[in-house]
């Protein structure tokens, strides 16, 4: 394997650890709230309610992640992006060790923010290396790979996390999270190159009047408001009760309606990243985020399609004859069975209904269509940022872009959900990306020529 090769798959797995932890802390949350038992608490006189300390789990986060990004892009381009990420990494190390000592909401919430600033720091470096590193002719290509191994650790973390806390309860789990954030900082010292490159004052202010950057900024700033109700309320959609809109599947099922975007969008980035390569990133952003927009459109419409479709209610598979009737170890998970024997069918996912498939199948989809739009829009911010000098500020500032969408979409969706209907989220979530790629395209023609479509 040669050096630059090594290279590349440093950062691939350092983006694994940074995915990987992420995902975990979000699966385990439940768990926290369950074992802290969050109640209304009283500083200097206000009272502050469960409601309102739960929420400060996931906005502490994401609050320190929005005041990190600045510094941190600043730090890569000013000094060697290599020695950041070891800081950022090692920090992570630490922070990751801390969670099983978490005894109340306080401490919980100060280490989630100072994981924050381990998942913002560690994205920035690892994605400005790769497009740094990455010529201009391959750049998607190769930061749909990092991506896709970010969308490998959701899968394995959302799918296991549950599980092994069940098993092993909280230490087990950030001892297998610490080790892999240790391998990735072992691997960035042996194996990444010192970053030579210095950007010296303030990229940002010039990288934000940006004609290019300005445009991208059209269509991401709508589109951020699409994703953040679309994957946040597929699940939702999946899980709560009928009464309040959604189908009551259970855990499993809802799952691999999540599990199902990643898992399409995983596969797909390395290829669609080349083929932006060679026929415009532009025109792959235009077409990735109006497919997520019909999609998303779609969506609320799966039980229809499902009964439309007269599918089943229930996928079983059936047990070969000379299988049934075997008596199981009572140690398999099967062993719990009414009599200890191998049944005739086994009903896989719990009670579904005819819209499941459809749901999985959609979920699926918008993987696919955002698989078209994130590698070609990460190269365009990393073409500019490395022609001004500037790619870690040139991903901060398209970090700070999707910001107010990831923070007010959840408050809108639910205010949509509760005040409407559960469909009005997804049809939302669809007008959003629709007229995001509308208003890009108009700017881009305006202002860039008809041919920008298929030469950025």
């Amino acid at each position: 394997m040669n050096q630059d090769r090594l290279q590349f798959w440093t950062l691939y797995f350092a983006r694994f650890a940074e995915g990987f932890g992420f995902v975990t802390l979000i699966t385990l949350l439940p768990y926290y709230i369950n074992t802290l038992e969050p109640t209304n608490t009283t500083i200097l006189g206000l009272t502050i309610s469960a409601g309102l300390i739960v929420g400060l789990y996931t906005t502490g986060f994401t609050f320190a992640q929005t005041l990190a990004v600045v510094p941190i892009a600043w730090a890569g381009d000013r000094f060697d992006k290599r020695t950041v990420l070891l800081v950022v990494l090692g920090l992570g190390v630490g922070v990751y060790a801390l969670f099983p000592l978490v005894d109340s909401s306080a401490s919980f919430i100060a280490i989630r923010a100072l994981q924050g600033l381990v998942i913002t720091g560690t994205g920035l470096m690892t994605l400005s290396l790769v497009g740094q590193f990455a010529s201009g002719d391959t750049r998607a290509n190769y930061i749909g790979k990092a991506n896709a191994a970010s969308f490998a650790a959701s899968i394995v973390g959302s799918l296991s996390a549950g599980t092994l806390y069940e098993a092993f309860g909280f230490g087990s789990i950030f001892t297998i999270i610490v080790s892999i954030v240790l391998i990735a900082w072992l691997g960035t010292v042996l194996y990444l190159e010192p970053d030579e490159t210095r950007v010296y004052g303030f990229p940002f202010t010039d990288l934000a009047l940006n004609r290019r950057i300005l445009t991208l900024s059209s269509f991401r700033f709508q589109y951020a408001f699409s994703v953040t109700l679309v994957r946040t309320w597929i699940p939702i959609f999946a899980g709560v009760a009928a009464a309040e809109g959604g189908l009551a599947y259970g855990g499993l099922a809802v799952a691999l309606t999540v599990v199902a975007e990643k898992f399409t969008n995983m596969c797909c980035q390395p290829f669609t990243g080349r083929l932006s390569d060679s026929y415009g990133r532009a025109m792959f952003v235009f077409a990735g985020g109006g497919a997520y927009g019909l999609i998303a459109l779609l969506v609320p419409l799966s039980p229809a399609i499902g009964t439309a479709l007269s599918l089943p209610s229930e996928l079983v598979i059936a047990i070969p004859a000379v299988l049934t009737g075997v008596s199981l170890p009572t140690a398999l998970p099967l062993g719990s069975l009414p009599l200890g024997t191998v049944p005739e069918q086994v009903t896989l996912f719990g009670e579904v209904s005819p819209a499941f498939l459809p749901l999985i199948v959609l979920s699926g989809l918008l993987g696919i269509a955002d698989s078209f739009r994130e590698p070609a829009s990460m190269a365009l911010f990393a073409d500019e940022g490395t022609d001004d000098g500037g790619v870690a500020s040139s991903f901060g500032i398209r970090e700070l872009i999707w910001r107010p969408g990831s923070v007010i979409a959840p408050l809108l969706g639910g205010w949509l959900m509760y005040e409407v209907s559960m469909a009005s989220v997804f049809y939302v979530g669809g007008a959003f990306a629709l007229t995001g790629v509308g208003s890009f395209l108009v700017i881009l023609v305006q202002f860039h020529g008809t041919a920008a479509l298929t030469k950025w």
